[in-house]
């Protein structure tokens, strides 16, 4: 019988979010994430195991994410018009964790971080903001060269790493606010799509009620 909604949607779930006394060099090389770091990988319990590794972890600076792609058949494809359509990673936040509504607040912001389709070549990584859509307020503006990206392309796969400074996530207290809204969506032309907690279905780029909690733990 095909499932109505996937077991993830059912659940409210937490995760901590580690502090890193020595933020990472932003090289690409992501050997030095640590499995602690590691996002949970919840899409087991919807059959669908991870094809990519995730990590982030915060600092006084800000918030840092890695992640690794392998076993990849098909041509690297990012699209820096339309960073959703191709291969890439899409992070969400809420400095407020505020999942009890339904509509992003200036709070919340969508970032994305691409391998490649920068540079004269296209072959330099890209990072930037999305608006969410019927937000009842946006956040305010960030300039894509405020974001710190990194990525090392392999045959077979990437590795990619970013920085997003705390001056550019709005509201970013770890002191008074611990607990923050996190949300994942990794696209892939070989794999399809890796994410935390829902999928394009249940309108995660709308919805932040449908995100995960992280809590910055020391």
């Amino acid at each position: 019988m095909t499932r109505l909604v996937p077991n993830r949607f059912l659940f409210d779930f937490e995760f901590p979010l580690r502090y890193c006394p020595a933020p990472p060099p932003i090289d690409g090389d992501v050997c030095k994430w640590t499995d602690e770091q590691r996002v949970p990988a919840l899409g087991v319990l919807d059959g669908q195991p991870a094809f990519a590794d995730i990590w982030v972890c915060w600092h006084e600076s800000g918030l840092y994410l890695a992640c690794r792609v392998t076993d990849k058949r098909k041509r690297l494809r990012c699209e820096p018009r339309s960073p959703a359509s191709g291969d890439g990673l899409q992070v969400c936040t809420d400095m407020r964790d505020a999942r009890n509504v339904k509509r992003a607040t200036r709070h919340c912001q969508q970032f994305y971080f691409l391998p490649a389709g920068g540079g004269k070549t296209g072959r330099e990584p890209l990072a930037g903001t999305v608006k969410f859509a019927l937000a009842r307020e946006d956040a305010p503006p960030v300039a894509a060269q405020r974001l710190v990206v990194a990525a090392r392309l392999q045959t077979g796969g990437y590795s990619l790493e970013a920085h997003i400074p705390a001056d550019c996530l709005n509201g970013f207290d770890p002191h008074e606010h611990p607990r923050i809204g996190f949300h994942y969506m990794l696209a892939d032309d070989d794999h399809g799509q890796q994410y935390l907690t829902v999928g394009n279905d249940l309108n995660w780029a709308v919805d932040p009620s449908t995100w995960a909690a992280a809590v910055l733990t020391r």
